[in-house]
């Protein structure tokens, strides 16, 4: 099946932060189901030589032949199904003709359409045997995700996410990129609220069940510092540091959260080979 921008309909974001209900729960049960199932699906084909241009089109088979639709693709004249942002590429790497080597680490960013609602979710993978440094970097970002999503729960702040996260990324000597953040998500791709990796405890809107919205903190081993390169898509660090990012799209419930985006199969953090 042959795609074009005629398929694919974005909602406008209005500044809202929506509060949805048990319906709306469901639909977002099933976007974040089939993203998470495309990224379990791309694991055994990333691999030293493999082209990333071959992930992108695996990952838009996939999810067409499901019978649902690449938020990605056309999304503000962007050309591809999922980004792959490699070693010191922060986020919106481009797929193409370039080839992943030996000892790469690689984020893997895919967001779906189901019945109108998007699963958005990204994870890293290794390429063959990782350097030590890169996996430590690796390992931080995810306990940083998982901080962040355990300060979520009603009465809690967005303040409350950003600084778990970047308590703890620091402590670790690595640092937060400041100049992307998660979003509110649902009917609308990249919705209100912006959701900050960094922040004080108790600042920003207050949280309340039926908020949905990803959380997926970038970190860097060394400054926070980033730029886009002239694609107007790719950004990397300034310094060439390594990067790593990580994402869940959640709901707010009324002891917590829900995890659209969990891996069917527990694969969310594949084990990365020690070089």
């Amino acid at each position: 099946m042959t795609l074009t921008a005629d398929d694919i309909e974005f909602e406008t974001r209005t500044g809202e932060i929506k509060l949805h209900g048990a319906a709306d729960f469901e639909g977002m049960r099933k976007a974040g189901r089939l993203a998470a199932e495309c990224l379990d699906m791309l694991i055994p084909h990333v691999q030293p030589g493999v082209m990333t241009s071959h992930l992108d089109n695996l990952a838009r088979d996939f999810i067409v032949e499901r019978g649902a639709l690449p938020a990605c693709l056309f999304y503000k004249g962007y050309t591809h199904t999922v980004c792959i942002s490699r070693n010191h590429v922060v986020c919106h790497g481009i797929p193409g003709d370039w080839a992943l080597r030996e000892g790469d680490i690689v984020n893997i960013d895919v967001t779906v359409i189901v019945d109108g609602w998007h699963g958005d979710t990204s994870r890293m993978y290794g390429v063959g045997k990782v350097p030590a440094r890169a996996r430590r970097l690796v390992d931080i970002t995810y306990k940083g995700l998982e901080l962040g999503l355990a300060a979520i729960k009603p009465g809690a702040t967005f303040g409350d996410i950003g600084h778990a996260i970047q308590k703890y990324v620091e402590s670790q000597r690595a640092s937060v990129v400041r100049d992307f953040c998660g979003h509110g998500v649902g009917k609308v791709f990249h919705d209100s609220p912006n959701v900050l990796h960094f922040g004080r405890p108790g600042s920003g809107p207050v949280l309340q069940p039926g908020m949905f919205f990803t959380v997926e903190p970038m970190v860097n081993l060394g400054k926070p510092h980033v730029k886009v390169l002239n694609d107007g898509w790719t950004a990397v660090t300034r310094d060439k540091s390594l990067s790593a990012q990580c994402e869940h799209s959640i709901g707010v419930t009324e002891n917590g959260i829900e995890i659209f985006t969990a891996s069917p199969t527990g694969l969310f953090q594949p084990p990365l080979q020690a070089d």
